[in-house]
């Protein structure tokens, strides 16, 4: 018979500083065998998700907390039975930091000293859907990505009910499906992982801040003739112009005139500090949820730099490759859903800054231009601004300080 032992699994130490994480997804149960360096668990910190695996191989005798607890570094993750004596693992010790999804997290390095050091916690790509490995096995037996199966389990976690029944439905769409039947189903999702991370960066954006909304008129019917003729004569080295770069042009040489709008605010300490270089945070939209990689020294960038650098951390960011650095340290920041931008939003502002540009859709409407009925392209720009910081008046000249340099789109090229 042999001799069996209980080897205690605890919460390594990620570095950056992180003290809890939070357990948003179990990949083995109890009574379940796992084998050295297999996944066990999907942790949250700051916007990263991380991949805890085993150091041992064994059988899952308990798990120490459910999906959605926040447990502390070095409390109890789990217990395997294993060969031998058995051991309760300390606190891993970080030494090195891969790119992960969404900041960079340490490489943990074994507190006892194993033959071969235990793996490190991997930074996963954004949050993976809730599934177990046989049903991941399942849906890639049928070609389906995971991300479009609404799952019903616990937590949103998907069965293989949902896998089968989304393939019924793409296989004969409508079938079984009528807008006449009444339907009296519920489902409780958690907010858990990144949405909880996002829904309290939000929480807390509001709750500190006295936000102030003002929003402009923009006619961008000269910049939108500029931009299609600048794209027809593009050298193959640079990059398609959408209206973004422009936008961000115009605010760089805006903000030179209004500093106090470049600024973050440490309200806890009560300094504002204002800020030379213009790091651009750019909003966004992830399968995850809501990041903002940031376009470093925007104020040394032409157009076409600037495009190629938010077409890199966009990529990088709905990817998961985002490094820490590419999502911090925003100075202020321009939020854009594109022709889904509405027209007026109320964008919230990325605590600490002081500032956040909206961007909404353009519109051709009917306008009098000399006394003359004539087609133009219309844009708002619906911009939020930290009340204790900024005063109304200089948020209003701004935003127009803005709209002229678009309207004139010439003079985003001039040195003045």
């Amino acid at each position: 018979m042999p001799n069996m032992g209980v080897h205690v699994i605890k919460m390594p130490d990620i570095g950056e500083g992180i003290a809890e994480v939070e357990v948003v997804e179990w990949h083995v149960k109890p009574g379940d065998n796992v084998q050295e360096d297999q996944a066990l668990a999907d942790v949250m910190t700051d916007k990263a998700a991380v991949e805890i695996p085993s150091p041992v191989r064994g059988k899952v005798i308990a798990l120490g907390a459910k999906a959605g607890d926040v447990v502390a570094v070095g409390a109890e993750l789990m217990r395997l039975e294993i060969d031998g004596a058995g051991s309760a693992v300390a606190p891993a010790v970080v030494t090195a930091a891969p790119p992960p999804a969404a900041q960079a997290v340490g490489v943990p390095v074994p507190a006892q000293a194993p033959a071969a050091p235990p793996p490190a916690p991997r930074p996963i790509a954004n949050e993976k859907p809730l599934a177990s490995p046989s049903v991941r096995r399942h849906a890639r037996d049928l070609g389906i990505e995971l991300r479009h199966v609404s799952g019903s389990g616990p937590a949103g976690r998907i069965e293989h009910g949902d896998v089968d029944a989304y393939a019924a439905g793409k296989r004969a769409p409508g079938v079984g499906r009528s807008t006449s039947v009444e339907r009296n189903d519920t489902q409780e999702i958690p907010v858990i992982g990144l949405r909880r991370k996002i829904a309290q960066n939000m929480q807390e954006s509001k709750r500190r801040i006295p936000h102030f909304a003002y929003v402009e008129e923009v006619d961008v019917t000269e910049l939108e003739k500029l931009r299609a003729f600048l794209n027809d004569t593009r050298r193959d080295d640079r990059p398609k112009l959408t209206l973004l770069p422009f936008i961000m042009r115009a605010v760089v040489r805006a903000l030179a005139d209004y500093p106090q709008i470049n600024a973050r605010f440490d309200d806890d300490a009560g300094i504002v500090t204002r800020y030379g270089a213009v790091h651009l945070g750019i909003a966004t939209q992830t399968k995850s949820g809501l990041l903002v990689p940031v376009v470093r020294h925007a104020e040394a960038l032409d157009v076409w730099q600037c495009a190629a650098e938010v077409a890199r951390l966009a990529s990088a960011a709905r990817d998961g490759k985002s490094t820490r650095e590419e999502l911090s340290g925003s100075t202020i920041t321009i939020s854009s859903l594109g022709p889904l931008g509405g027209i007026v939003s109320t964008p919230v502002i990325n605590h600490p800054e002081v500032a956040i540009v909206g961007v909404n859709r353009i519109v051709e409407r009917p306008m009098f231009v000399g006394g003359a009925v004539v087609s133009r392209k219309l844009m708002n720009l619906s911009s939020s601004f930290d009340h204790r910081v900024v005063d109304g008046q200089d948020a209003a000249e701004f935003i127009q300080r803005v709209r002229r340099l678009l309207e004139v789109p010439a003079a985003l090229f001039i040195d003045q």
